[in-house]
């Protein structure tokens, strides 16, 4: 069968599809993944077929515009998303509103420069199926325009899912004439240009390939269909020093690589963070880009490196200090290292709750973490069997969950099942 993989130009969008998008290509299927023009090197240089459609737009342009259209930024989701947060949320009188922004500031400026070419290619390519990343609703429109099956792949918490569940109830509950649809109004309007009517599967896909363990998710009620998270750092190589067993215990410091590439700053003070771990009896690896490096004091336990492939650095560690980065905390979860998670934004804290619930860490809010906090979290996360047993627990969750290859063949029969009788 025929694969269309569509996402938005962004590294960590990508590294966590191009496992799933191998294991077709191994089985057999013909795969492309679609993205603006500018982010085709980074599709080859995965070792997957890219389709350059639509213009190039500042991704991080439009970070900064829903930083200036937010005041809560910061603390974790904004509206209407922040439901998944907090459930207490959800009234109608602040959903609706909030959709209403989202489409108009977000998803409409993210997907509009790529929908007329990314159609055109679909219509002539006519894939079987199309996956893609919940926020590129570009893909959606595209499966219904060709008769495809339709997949979102979630590359954390299902944000956009269970906020449509709680959308969805609250407008069933509205009388006809106030059942105001922001999100169904935008992707109609392209479902009827093409030829369709809108269905819900444009929102939220026939069925979402989902790569948390079920500990850490946020199901909305969908079908679901469970998937291991492979590790995948893009080009990487081993260094030297990586070969050899740690002398001491091996604590790793890494922050992220979108705010150290993309804004040479972290939310986490990496001063504070370093100087915290200083008088441990510890190895410490920072991975630090080298634009944020200028002027640290590095302590004498301390290695600061500007990248290192976290699936090599993991297993050697008995503590990991990150950001709750999806793709860093299931990365190390799936090695059963224990974990101090210092989120800020977007799904970073949600994603740090559950994991401090589940046993396997514990969490400071990464603006406010302080050097007495962060210290005294490392020694009990050293020291406590507790939290080394819950790592492994989780791990072992994370292992029980199909891999890309296995999970193909249950691809094929979904497909078969949801792409339109005619084609």
């Amino acid at each position: 069968m025929r694969v269309l993989f569509v996402i938005n130009p962004e590294t960590t969008t990508l590294l966590p599809m191009v496992p799933m998008a191998w294991a077709l290509r191994t089985a057999g299927h013909d795969v492309r993944v679609a993205s603006q023009p500018g982010f085709a090197k980074e599709i080859n240089q995965a070792g997957l077929t890219a389709v350059p459609v639509g213009r190039d737009m500042d991704m991080y342009r439009l970070v900064e515009v829903a930083m200036d259209v937010h005041d809560d930024i910061g603390h974790g989701l904004h509206r209407p998303f922040d439901v998944v947060d907090d459930p207490a949320k959800a009234t109608w009188d602040r959903m609706l509103p909030g959709y209403a922004e989202a489409v108009a500031e977000e998803h409409r400026r993210e997907n509009f420069p790529i929908i007329a070419d990314l159609v055109d290619f679909a219509v002539h390519w006519e894939p079987d199926l199309v996956i893609w990343e919940p926020s590129t609703y570009a893909g959606g429109i595209a499966a219904k325009a060709c008769g495809a099956a339709s997949a979102r792949q979630l590359i954390s918490i299902d944000m956009f899912g269970v906020t449509r569940d709680h959308f969805l109830r609250l407008k069933a509950q509205r009388p006809p004439e106030e059942r105001a649809d922001p999100l169904a109004e935008w992707l109609g309007g392209y479902a009827r240009k093409y030829g369709g009517e809108y269905t819900e599967d444009m929102a939220v896909g026939h069925f979402t390939i989902d790569q948390l363990p079920p500990s850490l998710r946020r199901e909305a009620d969908l079908h679901n269909v469970p998937l291991r998270y492979v590790p995948y750092n893009g080009v990487a190589v081993v260094p030297d020093w990586l070969w050899q067993e740690p002398e001491r215990p091996r604590v790793a410091l890494t922050l992220g690589w979108t705010a150290g590439e993309r804004f040479a700053t972290y939310t986490v003070d990496v001063q504070t963070a370093l100087d915290a771990l200083a008088d441990l009896d510890v190895e410490v690896v920072a991975t630090i880009a080298e634009a944020a490096q200028k002027e640290l004091r590095v302590p004498d336990n301390a290695r600061i490196v500007p990248f290192v492939p976290l699936h090599a650095l993991a297993p050697t560690c008995s503590v990991v200090i990150n950001h709750a980065g999806a793709g860093t905390l299931i990365t190390t979860a799936g090695y059963g290292i224990p974990q101090l998670t210092l989120p800020w934004d977007i799904d970073e804290p949600e994603l740090s709750r559950l994991h401090s619930a589940q046993g396997a860490g514990l969490t400071i809010r990464g603006d406010l973490a302080s050097e007495e906090e962060i210290r005294t979290q490392v020694r009990r996360l050293l020291d406590e069997p507790s939290f080394a047993q819950r790592a492994r627990d989780l791990r072992d969750e994370i292992h029980a969950m199909p891999t890309p290859n296995q999970l193909v063949p249950q691809l094929e029969e979904l497909t078969a099942k949801y792409r339109t009788a005619s084609r």
